[in-house]
């Protein structure tokens, strides 16, 4: 809702969003194509939950778990309160449990079940087999069950997982020392991979260095041409030897054929050959953080008599990055202009924990690339999807191994950090937005000869241009990185190019961790304006020695770009306090720094799926309380604020001379007075009573945003915080439904201290409940945020807000309907198993509404009761009842 209120004229990026058919989630690492043999099939719906450990033998098929949770995958363990730091989480075994039949069409293929993550050490059995074992919670988990499944009857798939301290793989710290949190679960998606004999492989199951799977590269990249080379690795489990044709087809946009090559390759029975190529591709669309164009590459492979036997798709982006010393950074053979900037993330989200399914990987993404930030830091391997969003919505991610202040001499930790880097590369080789690789541990004193392998392997792993890895300026063995983070600026050199990993925070003693860049939402107007003046901090670089917006701008070129700390409000072991220093809470809702951030991106319209082009905000909500200074953020040439209708107009111009950050925070000085407002409302005047800001290019108007005071609450609104990406009838996917309350006008009253009560209908339910103090709902700052999660059928579903406390001149209830959309992906579960009970982590009390008539008389008795109010009013005015001027 505001969202809208910021470009009127505009709306091209939302449009492109609607048109196109997005997003698009790769299945196991790649995206599945129609007759090539190959078939992907959710495994998500109906596993059965217990924490805890068990006694006995839960991993054999007939072990009774009729009385554990039914829960769908991405799975969190619990739902947790939205202020879960310290610990609250749960922490130590739990166990997992799927029936399944596998549909005969199935027999004879080649099957892979393929867990995306699985938090922590877990174990996993297939009809009573132990068949994998895994240390780490950020790497896909792959078995091969093609020999291990039972035809015509139920199978078992039994996962023991375990999130608890142990030392010995990364990240390796103790979680009550940790500044995020592990959560657990298999939180990430599971599938079932299915193929024929003779197939294309995963590069994560095959574990050969720089090898496995379907491997896209590039070189001499230029907007005249640019050289694709492809590595596709094909193993043989028939019977026999085979002579196959490896085709790889190079599509664009509108599914033409670009490009097109074929090779012929022989492989022995029970072996896997390689078959490489190249493709030179003139005048390519290339890939940036401006323009995101991604080509479809189709790789199939061909029997001898040319029937095809396997294949799927890869999206791929034709890009170069070089980091050039004194130079800086160069996109695609040219100098890169200005500085790249971005933000970190950690993957937790309010309620959930870890257990986002791709939607909400795509929206995160999203929010980001709206407020013109191209640059994320990973902080571990990160779900499939966001990578996929990534390079979707042209956003570099600066991809990282887990690990965070903590090194362990015994021998075991290192290799499994070295395994976890291999891998790492393995899964994240061939995306667009892949920007360099973080092969070091976090802050953390490791030994010189880590830094000297872990950078060996990126070269093994990824041994073409355009891949290169960084080290920390000043860490043990940095001399071996051409490129380095957290530079200190009067000890540059002369052969590295620096990137600046964290900025922004202002910590006062570490302990209590008091920062001005630390603010929660629901703290309000002031403390977010300074938040945001902390990140630009123009007025403030006199006050404190710290990095901000600024200043970066106003570094050398060596310096090619920086993250700032932190894009969303998360949780954390080590401290009571969540992290409140995000631009967005942990439900991702935005606080004024949001938009801060939205007016340093470039004015000129672009075809990027996210928002874009000219921005304006008024950030003041004209209260008693604000300031008398009004704040405006936009990136555009000149300002002009008006103050009532018809009233004084004030212009800035911005400096095109300036040499720090875009677009400088306006601040028209001493320009709301309380008093005045209070006239104009006494006045009978509030529909004239309002801040216009509008933002001129050219000299004319292309952006302009209305605020007004808010009157008396009447009503709750609710809406979708979706990024109009519709929620899926599979079960798994989830929503943010936000209610606010508004007067009449539907200006949202922030000043309020209610509570929120949601009901629901139809195909959809909501998570969480009163004791983790989501349903009721606080409102803060205004709005009152649930999650809904949809069931296996599409159709309506219909959220009732009301008051949790009602009353004849409380807020009427809102009311949200809106459909659910079919689930296109196949999956496999039983039925019975998903309705045979289990529902505790669900609310799914259907309610009865009010009807029509009772929710009209509930709206005449609210009418009646303001006319009795004006009564008041009237009485309050001639009796001088707080009258003082």
């Amino acid at each position: 809702m505001i969202k809208n209120l910021l470009i009127i004229i505009f709306l091209i990026g939302t449009s492109c969003l609607l048109a196109m058919d997005l997003p698009k989630f790769s299945t196991a690492g790649f995206y599945e194509l129609p007759n090539t043999g190959r078939k992907v099939y959710s495994m998500n719906l109906a596993w059965r939950f217990i924490k805890g450990d068990v006694e006995g033998t839960p991993y054999v098929v007939d072990f009774d778990d009729s009385s554990w949770e039914v829960v769908s995958i991405p799975h969190g363990l619990e739902y947790l309160p939205v202020e879960a730091s310290g610990c609250v989480n749960y922490q130590g075994v739990v166990w997992y449990r799927k029936r399944f039949i596998p549909e005969s069409c199935l027999k004879g293929k080649q099957l892979f079940i393929h867990f995306e993550a699985i938090m922590g050490k877990s174990e996993v059995y297939v009809n009573g087999k132990l068949l994998k074992k895994q240390y780490g919670g950020y790497l896909p988990v792959i078995l091969d069950v093609t020999e291990e499944l039972e035809w015509g009857k139920e199978n078992v798939i039994a996962v023991k997982a375990d999130n608890s301290d142990d030392p010995l793989y990364p990240v390796g710290k103790a979680q009550n020392m940790l500044d995020f949190t592990y959560f657990g679960g298999i939180y990430r998606d599971c599938w079932l991979v299915a193929h024929n004999d003779v197939f294309i492989t995963n590069a994560n199951y095959e574990n050969e260095v720089a090898g496995g799977g379907l491997f896209v590269s590039f070189a001499d990249v230029s907007e005249k041409s640019a050289v694709v080379n492809l590595k596709a690795h094909i193993r043989n489990n028939s019977m026999k030897g085979e002579r196959v044709t490896v085709s790889f087809e190079l599509k664009d946009k509108q599914g033409k054929v670009v490009k097109q090559t074929k090779k012929k390759i022989s492989v022995k029975k029970g072996t896997a050959s390689y078959a490489l190529s190249s493709m030179l591709i003139e005048s390519p669309c290339l890939w940036s953080p401006e323009d995101p164009y991604l080509y479809d590459l189709d790789i199939m492979v061909h029997n001898e008599q040319g029937k095809v036997i396997d294949g799927y798709r890869q999206r791929v982006g034709i890009r170069s990055i070089e980091f050039k010393q004194n130079e800086g950074l160069w996109i695609n053979g040219k100098p890169y202009d200005g500085k790249l900037m971005g933000t970190n993330r950690h993957q937790d989200f309010a309620v959930l924990g870890n257990a986002l399914p791709n939607s909400m990987q795509w929206r995160d993404a999203k929010k980001l690339r709206d407020a013109g930030l191209k640059v994320i830091r990973t902080h571990y391997v990160i779900d499939p999807a966001f990578m996929d969003a990534c390079d979707e919505l042209g956003v570099f991610a600066l991809v990282e191994v887990p690990g965070w202040q903590f090194w362990n001499n015994e021998s075991v930790f290192g290799e499994r950090v070295y395994s976890d880097i291999r891998n790492m590369i393995r899964i994240h080789r061939n995306h667009a937005s892949l920007f360099f690789w973080e092969p070091i541990l976090n802050e953390t004193h490791y030994p010189d000869e880590f830094a000297k392998k872990a950078l060996d392997i990126c070269e093994e792993e990824y041994p073409y241009p355009y891949s290169i890895a960084a080290c920390d300026h000043g860490a043990a063995g940095d001399h071996y990185y051409s490129l380095l983070l957290r530079p200190i600026e009067s000890d540059l050199r002369d052969d590295k190019t620096y990137f600046i990993r964290e900025w922004g925070d202002n910590v006062d003693d570490w302990n209590a961790q008091n920062s001005d860049s630390r603010v929660a939402r629901g703290w309000g107007e002031v403390p977010m304006l300074i938040q945001a003046e902390h990140y630009a901090n123009p007025s403030y670089i006199k006050k404190y020695p710290i990095l901000c917006y600024e200043t970066i701008c106003n570094k050398p070129k060596q310096i090619v770009g920086a993250c700032f700390w932190h894009s969303f409000d998360h949780q954390r072991g080590y401290h009571a306090d969540p992290f409140y220093g995000g631009i967005m809470d942990a439900f991702r809702q935005p606080k004024t720094s949001y938009y801060m951030f939205m007016a340093q991106r470039s004015p000129e319209k672009s075809d990027l799926i996210a928002d874009n082009g000219p921005m304006i905000y008024i950030a003041h909500e004209i209260t008693p309380f604000s300031p008398t200074d009004v704040t405006v953020y936009s990136n555009c040439e000149e300002i002009r604020l008006t103050v009532f209708k018809g009233g004084k107009e004030y212009v800035y111009k911005k400096d095109p001379n300036h040499k720090g950050m875009p677009s400088p925070i306006i601040t028209f000085k001493d320009v709301y007075h309380f008093m005045e407002w209070k006239a104009m409302a006494r006045a009978g005047k509030q529909d004239d009573a309002y801040l216009l800001a509008e933002g001129l290019i050219g000299g004319e108007v292309v952006v302009s945003h209305k605020r007004y005071p808010s009157g008396q609450a009447d009503h709750l609104v609710v809406r979708l915080d979706n990024e109009n990406v519709s929620l899926k009838a599979d079960g798994s996917d989830i929503v943010t439904v936000i209610a606010e309350v508004v007067d009449k006008r539907g200006t949202v009253k922030r000043l309020n201290n209610s509570h929120v009560r949601f009901d629901i209908q139809g195909e959809g339910r909501l998570l969480g409940d009163a004791s983790v103090g989501t349903n009721p709902a606080p409102v803060i700052w205004g709005s009152a945020p649930v999650l809904v999660q949809s069931t296996t059928k599409p159709g309506k579903v219909r959220i009732i807000a009301s008051m949790q406390n009602s009353g004849q001149s409380r807020p009427l209830e809102g009311i949200l309907e809106f459909e659910t959309v079919a689930n296109d992906q196949k999956e496999i579960f039983l039925q019975e198993e998903l309705l045979g009970g289990g529902e505790s982590r669900s609310n799914m009390k259907k309610v009865v509404s009010k009807s029509d008539l009772e929710r009209e008389n509930e709206r005449l008795r609210k009418e009646l009761n303001q006319l009795k109010v004006k009564e008041v009013e009237k009485q309050q005015t001639q009796f001088g009842v707080g009258i003082n001027d």
